[in-house]
């Protein structure tokens, strides 16, 4: 009798064993809206801190939508901003970072989610050879940081992408350009390459399309118009590989480069010789 009753007593204190270990685990796992601010954006961080990022930036969202008026849901708005930006989900990434600049425009994260906007954009430039939108909105953006931050750190960051963005622009127009060089197209090729002198004159690319000008009107007979870009390259890139074969090809015809005094090659001349440049 005192066996059985013992064997009762274990029995019983098993099952009790077992049902606080239940409840123990159901207390664990308490409904997303019966936990505090705090301990959302906990549970985010750890996530993105062990390289789960959109998990993180979905419980970064919960934050804000059952507690908006929170300080951390502020917080967690940039903080879902650069989750997303870091699972490469660029639309989601854009999305929250406008949330922000929207409810938060002169806050002190301001600056770093428009610079993360422009990043979405500019982390996804193609190659030269496709569509340059993408490129494109990545410069409007990146001149966007500038023009609302220009003190920040991320306008200083901004400025150098900007100017890799341009010199990007413009090797596209370069590689349209070229290609209608080599097919005999002079005309549209030389509009290309005055774009480039145009809106990227700063660029490296700014001596070739020159001397690709100097090239393209020679090939139509247009001498004044090859010697004139040939000038220009002789005042700014004069010890240029692009200015020798510039020179080879008018002293060829017996020509030599000659500075204009009116037209679209003399506004490039004020701005290239007398620092006037966009």
């Amino acid at each position: 009798m005192t066996g059985q009753l013992l064997t009762r007593i274990a029995a019983f204190a098993l099952i009790g064993a077992i049902v606080s270990g239940c409840s123990w685990f159901e207390s664990d796992e308490v409904p997303i809206e019966d936990r505090s601010a705090r301990e959302i954006y906990d549970t985010a961080q750890a996530l993105l801190d062990d390289g789960e990022p959109i998990p993180a930036a979905k419980m970064f969202d919960e934050v804000e939508r059952l507690y908006p008026f929170s300080q951390l849901a502020k917080r967690a708005i940039i903080q879902s901003a650069f989750s997303s930006y870091t699972a490469n989900d660029y639309p989601a990434a854009r999305a929250s970072a406008n949330r922000y600049l929207d409810l938060y425009p002169s806050d002190i994260d301001s600056p770093y989610a428009q610079y993360l906007i422009a990043l979405t954009y500019y982390d996804n430039i193609v190659d030269v050879g496709r569509d340059q939108i993408g490129t494109e909105s990545a410069l409007r953006e990146l001149k966007e940081v500038v023009r609302r931050y220009p003190e920040s750190d991320y306008a200083r960051d901004s400025r150098l992408k900007i100017d890799l963005t341009h010199n990007h622009l413009a090797g596209k127009e370069m590689d349209v350009g070229r290609y209608y060089l080599k097919r005999g197209h002079f005309v549209a090729a030389i509009n290309r390459f005055k774009v480039v002198l145009d809106e990227y004159q700063t660029t490296s690319h700014a001596p070739e399309a020159l001397h690709r000008i100097v090239e393209a009107n020679l090939a139509m007979g247009v001498a004044r118009e090859a010697q004139i870009a040939a000038a220009v390259l002789a005042e700014n890139f004069p010890g240029s590989e692009w200015y020798a074969a510039s020179y080879a090809l008018l002293t060829d015809r017996d020509l030599r480069p000659e500075k204009a005094d009116d037209g679209f090659f003399s506004s490039i001349y004020r701005r290239v010789i007398l620092g006037d440049w966009l």
